[in-house]
């Protein structure tokens, strides 16, 4: 029992993962929206190697007929890459960015790859899933993802995973922070805290080369990085919160025909 309970609880996953970028794929036709990889956000393109360096690895393990490994795999790509990580962080863009923004389109197309690859590799060991989501994906009742070879990627450009994966660290750890504020009854999401990340050489540089996507990238309402000894602090922030994304801006309520939203939300709704 407790092993399929397991395995149950690693196919939600990556089912629910499906789910996701399907509906987040639902009004995206690539032949018309689909950015250059060179204008997409650099989080996008650093998703799209995270899933062409899955693929390497999976492949590998279909050439040495070991299942179990891609298995495996697939269920750590679908909860701590996409789920626990970028799909967590693109949940705002592609909720409240404007419908045609270069920002919501940008991530739609780095989706529409990682979704291509993703049902192309667990087609031999998940056939009926793959193939269940394959017509709703490329809206053609006819064909089948078992017709399909493996997805050829576009260039993202240079390696960002070395630099990527530095800042998921530095993330991780400023979780930790907002979890024991959490734990204390002080904040109840992330995005009521503000975060100052003190840092000094090569993480100092990383970080501030981020701008205010960082705070993006932290899931918090604000996030500060200062050239100092590491050390990170997070607070309540004492702004009020915006109504639409639920982000706390001191910016809320500046226009006065939308009291109830900030001047991000404002702008992507009003123009």
């Amino acid at each position: 029992d407790e092993i399929l309970k397991r395995v149950v609880e690693a196919y939600r996953r990556i089912r629910n993962t499906l789910r996701f970028l399907l509906a987040n794929l639902a009004d995206f036709d690539p032949k018309a929206h689909e950015l250059p990889v060179s204008e997409w956000i650099e989080i996008d393109r650093y998703a799209l190697q995270m899933a062409e360096r899955l693929q390497r690895q999976v492949l590998k393990d279909y050439d040495a007929f070991e299942f179990h490994f891609v298995a495996q795999k697939l269920q750590a790509f679908c909860s701590e890459d996409l789920g626990g990580f970028y799909l967590d962080i693109l949940k705002d863009r592609l909720y409240t960015s404007a419908k045609e923004s270069r920002a919501r389109r940008s991530a739609q197309s780095a989706l529409y790859h990682i979704t291509h690859s993703l049902l192309r590799l667990m087609a031999p060991v998940l056939s009926f899933t793959a193939d269940e989501a394959w017509p709703i994906f490329t809206r053609n009742e006819k064909d089948s993802v078992l017709l399909h070879a493996w997805h050829r990627f576009p260039d993202a450009g240079g390696d960002l995973c070395k630099r990527w994966d530095e800042i998921r660290l530095a993330r991780s750890e400023v979780q930790k922070e907002i979890e024991s504020l959490r734990a204390a009854g002080k904040i109840g999401s992330s995005l009521q805290a503000e975060v100052e990340l003190h840092a000094a050489g090569d993480r100092f540089e990383l970080l501030k080369s981020l701008g205010d996507d960082l705070r993006f990238v932290f899931i918090t309402s604000q996030a500060k990085v200062v050239h100092d000894a590491h050390c990170i602090i997070v607070q309540p922030s004492p702004h009020v919160k915006c109504e639409r994304c639920w982000h706390y801006r001191a910016d809320v309520g500046a226009d006065p025909a939308h009291a109830e939203i900030c001047g991000r939300c404002t702008e992507n709704l009003y123009g």
